[in-house]
């Protein structure tokens, strides 16, 4: 007879042999179990599905940029400009993507939305927002103005900017560009060039990475901690 990891293996002689009642008895008292212990595995494993990885991001980034050539016939008197602060890094990704296409600059520039949001006075107690620069290095008078976002969610960030953006000047046109769309729109308002479109609930977020801010090129969708 031999073991091997707790379970016993009979020898071939208790197999082949008609087993007299001396070796049924020691069978009997060492009968392996019919039944064995249910073992209970935790299936609650929270992860956070990525839906676009640094290849893919960059792949729709260049079908973007190509529908904007394809849709303006070209990029004359056209502006990027990017809402902080992951906005204005996908703009100059563009920028350079639309260079290769077409051979010829983009400009770009960036655009701080905090003092134009319609939630700014309803906290008067608590931490206070961040108030960035706008970099805005050219008129944008009769110019095409491509807005860029990462992710377009309730409306209330784009309307702030256009209001912010307005400021500026009198844009010729205004075009929206979002990395990602997850609807619940509580606005107007619609995306000219999409890079995806995810369905989301209101209980989800959608976390937009980039190398440039984050160190790591990437977008999921996370559970909102209750």
């Amino acid at each position: 007879m031999a073991r091997s990891l707790g379970v016993t293996v009979y020898s071939q002689r208790l197999f082949n042999e008609r087993p007299g009642e001396a070796d049924k008895s020691y069978e009997d008292a060492h009968r392996l179990p019919l039944e064995f212990p249910a073992i209970h595995l935790s299936t609650e494993v929270f992860l956070m599905p990525v839906i676009m990885d640094a290849d893919r991001m960059g792949r729709t980034l260049t079908r973007i940029a190509h529908e904007i050539v394809e849709r303006n016939r070209g990029i004359e008197r056209l502006a990027l400009v990017g809402i902080r602060t992951r906005g204005d890094v996908i703009a100059k990704r563009l920028a350079r993507v639309l260079e290769q296409i077409t051979g010829a600059p983009v400009r770009t520039g960036a655009l701080d939305i905090t003092l134009y949001r319609d939630d700014l006075m309803r906290h008067a107690v608590g931490p206070q927002p961040v108030v960035r620069r706008t970099e805005i290095p050219f008129s944008i008078d009769d110019q095409k103005i491509l807005l860029v976002d990462d992710v377009l969610y309730t409306g209330r960030t784009i309307r702030a900017a256009l209001d912010a953006l307005i400021d500026f000047g009198r844009p010729k046109e205004i075009q929206l560009i979002v990395l990602v769309d997850r609807g619940h729109r509580e606005l107007p308002i619609k995306a000219d060039y999409v890079g995806k479109n995810v369905p989301t609930s209101l209980k989800e977020s959608v976390q937009v990475r980039l190398s440039e801010t984050d160190g790591t090129d990437e977008v999921s969708v996370a559970a909102v901690p209750a």
